[in-house]
């Protein structure tokens, strides 16, 4: 308990007995002028304190200013009265906290913060491809929605979808609008997002609009107002779900007492009316489009597909034959009857929008004005998604649909008409200005303004950009947003309440011809507490939304309304093209990194330990070495092999320059090269991993990048700390032991999953034959040491020595590093497993790769006593030619999958199913 909860608690039990009464008591109020949330009235301005005639006046303050006033020398204000009651929700809320009431929020938030990082939920603010994912930011306290307030809400987003729909079926038909004057042609036709390919297009159901999103503000008089309008392709559907999972657990009995609406419904509602308009397919193919894992809310993507059940897709993954989509698969080309698109318009077909693009799919308006498919949101939206807009849809409502609107936008004047312009200049200093084309190239984009932040002369600069540009800039009344109540903890483990400035994202969902529901939730987004405005991208965060209901819960659950026996039965989720390379790979840089890992470990141990190693083995782990990329090319062989008292210099140069290159993830196929790899291969198929799987892969990279830069510079004179770097390597070892635990026993036997092991396969197959090909070619079996490194490499020390003691002649090692057919690590078991994965994937797909499992060479033909025989020479010839066989094998089948599988050269897809 914080020292100011135990004054209160000292003050009056009464009130500590009641978490309500307690709860206000501790919580400050909304800052003057917005609507707390917290206890459902606007927080008064008090009076302003006099001041001389000269002196100016104070600018308006804003909504998330966290500073306090400037001392004005004027005496300091009386003290402010008691904090209101709360709300009846939130006196509700936390008078449901438990037994142990506010000393439980700490570890509540500590908890939360945990499940959203064990979750793997991130939202990559700058798409950094080589810098780890920011964790999503989520609040422990949610939004509470009264069902009065919501009933407002649905009602007015509502009637702005509908409006919206007929406004782009307009543009997009006989344009009367535009005829008419009551929409300028510069909003449309003048807007880079009007798509006048798509002109006389009319999409299935007569239905533009499949998902529209509106961002809210409450006022300071406790009504909601639009701030602005999304629909090329809102975000948030995705992290609402998460939102609600992750908070609701932390308060089920609030959740429960407060009849909070539940979401799968809506969702459902959704799945199924998309499934109802797409065009011919039983049952139809629906997929998500995503720009991949570079984008800022991939996780979102890969989260809502799981969700929805459909499959997650790159524009790569599509082709358009024949005016028809279809989906690149292991088994041929699908059809593809729905797109849910998370990319921008201009991205969405490099034929006839950005050739530059290499996120759309060539073809794809052919196929949607041909009419075979259904694409949310159609194309061509992006002209209601300019600010500009909101001041002309009033008289747009009267003129298609005879309502006026029930949910208000802030007063919005676009300054490309001149008494626009002149009626908002006067007013720049209590509003934002915007772009009207946000994001062009062919008009001026810059981030919005709030003029409440200017002195005179930035207005009177302003005023001038926009006297000049004038249909570039829309301005739009600032107000002050509510504030709702959060946890902010402390630095000494303990927290506090907080008021936060708060933005409501609703979405509206289609569910049918010309129909749509409200989903009952939303996206709180939540103002930093130094921000200007409340977005992620500026370091905001999250809350859940907690809309209650007077009437029963809808306990639909969208899982429940998908799986029947007839559908789980048929249903096999299809295996994409680039999932299936990306997979392919997964495997080749896990085995990759635990085989260089293992090698950088046994030569740092070998050079460094108490038993000198000697000239032939450090001349075969240095060609190991520098045949792996741990150590460059200018590391001299001849050096290490010599004698004398240069030999430990020469070791000593080698050696560091080994550590110098583990954490090196530009130049080459090091330890830290190859788990960068690993881990990008497995961000492009992440919806197939599990969340302990992508974690490991993730901590793999991180830490050992970390660690690896921290210790290049330890000891002195240039010295590495070895230990530190063999615990390192270690630590690494450990976590892609689970990485491969997760890929053996925690993912579905599809091809995908064959591929994967394929990979993984392929390059222990080529590893391990090459390297024992070197020690047997260049003596290294010959010595002890030599003898040991082998077998350790391996991976069979403890194997070996159970079963042959102290033995360390060629018949035993040829028996279980070549010939064992138990032993995992054992040639002959590797190429097995490899002919009998590439027999089961080639029963998918016929042909080829039928005859290339038997490319590989058969173990059933080997023989011990041929292998171990000796020429007159010295040489083990049948074993040398067997190991140089398996890597050429093994390349070979590597070209070979690439070209049937990814490539897609080797012969043409034929479609497959209706």
């Amino acid at each position: 308990m914080t020292p100011r909860e135990q004054s209160l608690f000292d003050q009056d039990p009464e009130t500590a007995a009641s978490p309500a009464a307690f709860a206000s008591a501790l919580a400050p109020a909304a800052r003057p002028g917005h609507f707390d949330e917290l206890r459902g009235a606007p927080t008064p301005v008090p009076e302003a304190p006099r001041t001389p005639a000269a002196a100016p006046a104070a600018a308006p303050a804003l909504h998330d200013a966290a500073q306090p006033p400037a001392a004005t020398g004027q005496p300091a204000p009386a003290p402010a009265e008691a904090p209101a009651p709360l709300a009846a929700p939130w006196a509700d809320f936390f008078d449901t906290l438990g037994p142990e009431g506010f000393a439980d929020l700490p570890r509540r938030a500590v908890s939360l913060e945990r499940q959203i990082r064990d979750n793997g939920v991130t939202y990559n603010v700058y798409a950094d491809s080589h810098g780890p994912q920011r964790p999503w930011a989520l609040d422990l306290f949610p939004l509470i929605v009264s069902p009065e307030s919501w009933a407002r809400i649905e009602a007015g987003v509502l009637q702005r979808t509908r409006l919206l729909d007929r406004v782009m079926a307009d543009v997009y038909g006989p344009q009367r609008l535009l005829r008419e004057g009551l929409l300028p042609a510069a909003l449309v036709r003048g807007h880079p997002g009007y798509l006048r390919a798509l002109h006389g297009v009319k999409p299935p159901g007569d239905t533009w609009l499949r998902i529209a999103a509106f961002d809210l503000a409450r006022g300071p008089d406790g009504h909601w107002w639009v701030v602005s309008q999304r629909t090329q392709a809102p975000s948030g559907l995705g992290y609402l779900i998460e939102n609600r999972l992750a908070v609701s657990r932390q308060f089920p009995e609030a959740f429960e007492a407060q009849h909070v609406q539940r979401l799968a419904a809506t969702y459902s509602a959704m799945m199924q009316g998309l499934q109802a308009m797409c065009p011919a397919g039983t049952p139809p193919h629906i997929a998500l489009l995503t720009p991949g894992p570079y984008n800022e809310t991939y996780f979102e993507h890969v989260y809502l597909a799981r969700y929805l059940g459909i499959t997650l897709v790159e524009g790569n993954d599509l082709t358009v034959r024949g005016d028809r989509l279809y989906l690149k698969t292991l088994q041929g080309l699908r059809p593809v009857h729905g797109l849910i698109k998370r990319v921008d318009d201009a991205f969405l077909d490099p034929l006839e929008l950005r050739p530059d693009s290499t996120l759309g799919v060539p073809g794809l308006l052919q196929a949607i004005r041909a009419g075979n498919v259904l694409v949310a949101n159609t194309p061509g939206s992006a002209f209601l998604e300019s600010p500009a807009l909101l001041g002309f849809l009033p008289a747009l409502s009267q003129a298609l649909t005879g309502e006026a609107l029930e949910l208000p936008a802030l007063p919005t004047w676009w300054c490309g008409e001149r008494a626009a312009m002149e009626a908002a200049l006067p007013q720049l200093a209590e509003c934002a200005i915007k772009p009207t084309y946000p994001g062009s190239t062919a008009h001026p984009s810059f981030d919005a303004a709030l003029g409440t932040q200017m002195d005179q002369r930035q207005l009177d600069e302003w005023a001038g950009r926009i006297m000049r540009r004038s249909d570039a800039h829309t301005v739009q009344r600032y107000m002050p947003l509510s504030q709702m109540p959060t946890w902010a903890p402390d630095l000494d483990g303990a927290g506090r309440i907080a008021p936060r400035s708060v933005l409501l994202r609703v979405f509206a969902l289609n569910d049918g011809p010309q129909s749509w529901r409200v989903l009952p939730g939303g996206l709180a987004r939540l103002a930093g507490p130094d921000a200007q405005i409340a977005s992620m991208q500026r370091g905001g965060s999250s809350a859940d939304v907690w809309v209650q209901t007077h009437g029963e819960v809808d306990r639909t659950s969208l899982i429940a309304a998908q799986a029947t026996p007839a559908s789980l039965a048929r249903h096999r989720a299809p295996v994409t093209s680039r999932a299936a390379e990306n997979m392919f790979w997964l495997g080749r840089y896990t085995e990759r990194a635990e085989n260089t890992l293992r090698l950088a470990r046994m030569t740092l141990d070998s050079l460094g330990g108490e038993d000198q190693a000697t000239p032939a083995l450090v001349g075969w782990l240095h060609g190991l070495a520098q045949r792996n990329a741990l150590v460059p090319e200018a590391v001299p062989q001849a050096s290490l092999l010599q004698e004398g008292p240069h030999a430990l210099q020469s070791r000593r140069v080698f050696e560091r320059a080994l550590i110098a290159e583990l954490g090196d993830v530009q130049g080459g196929r090091s330890v830290g090269f190859n788990l960068r790899c690993l881990r990008e291969a497995a961000a492009a198929v992440r919806e197939r991993l599990s969340r302990e799987h992508w974690t490991h892969i993730e901590r793999a990279e991180n830490e050992f990048l970390r660690r690896t830069a921290e210790q290049a510079g330890e000891g002195g004179e240039g010295r590495y700390a070895l230990g530190a770097i063999q615990r390192t390597l270690e630590g690494a070892s450990m976590l892609l032991a689970a990485i491969t635990g997760a890929q053996t026993d925690r993912m579905t036997r599809d091809d995908a999953w064959r591929l994967l092991s394929i990979g993984r396969h392929i390059e222990r197959l080529g590893f391990l034959a090459h390297a024992l090909s070197e020690a047997v070619a260049h003596g290294v079996l010959d010595e002890a040491s030599g003898f040991e490194a082998v077998v350790a490499l391996f991976d069979s020390t403890i194997t070996f020595h159970g079963r042959y003691q102290q033995r360390r002649d060629m018949a035993p090692l040829v028996d279980l590093l070549v010939l064992d057919g138990d032993n995992p690590r054992s040639l002959a078991w590797v190429t097995q497993t490899l002919r009998g994965r590439i027999a089961k994937l080639a029963g998918s797909a016929p042909g080829e790769l039928a005859a290339l499992s038997h490319a590989l060479p058969d173990p059933a033909g080997w023989s011990i006593d041929t292998l171990c025989e000796v020429r007159e020479d010295g040489r083990h010839e049948a074993l040398l030619a067997l190991l140089d066989a398996l890597q050429q094998a093994a390349w070979q089948v590597s070209d070979a999958i690439g070209t049937r599988y990814f490539t897609l050269t080797f012969e043409p897809l034929k479609p497959v199913g209706v």
